[in-house]
């Protein structure tokens, strides 16, 4: 059921109203009792979201899922760090006696 705002016209007491989209709208105000109430157009409350969270990964196809499971599971490549070090100090050695490229 969706919440109606209101305002009265003779006092400009706004309220809001939890009814039925069948229900007739209110015509009294709670306060001063006057016929001169209006029902106001607003945007509403919208799309709201309970819980911990949606995440648009939530809803993806099987298929989806499968591979980035498999993904997740694959091991890292390995890095030669020895072989990473050893050419290093060769292009260092090579800078000090001068015999490197440019």
């Amino acid at each position: 059921m969706p919440t109606y705002e209101y305002r009265c016209n003779a006092c400009g007491f706004r309220f809001e109203a939890f009814q039925s989209i069948k229900e007739d709208p209110v015509k009294t105000c709670p306060t001063c009792g006057k016929n001169e109430v209006e029902r106001l157009i607003s945007a509403g409350a919208g799309l709201l979201f309970k819980g911990s969270g949606f995440y648009i990964t939530d809803y993806r196809s099987d298929s989806y899922q499968r591979e980035a499971k498999k993904e997740k599971e694959a091991p890292l490549p390995q890095i030669d760090t020895k072989k990473t070090a050893d050419k290093k100090s060769e292009t260092k050695a090579a800078k000090l006696s001068g015999t490197g490229t440019t």
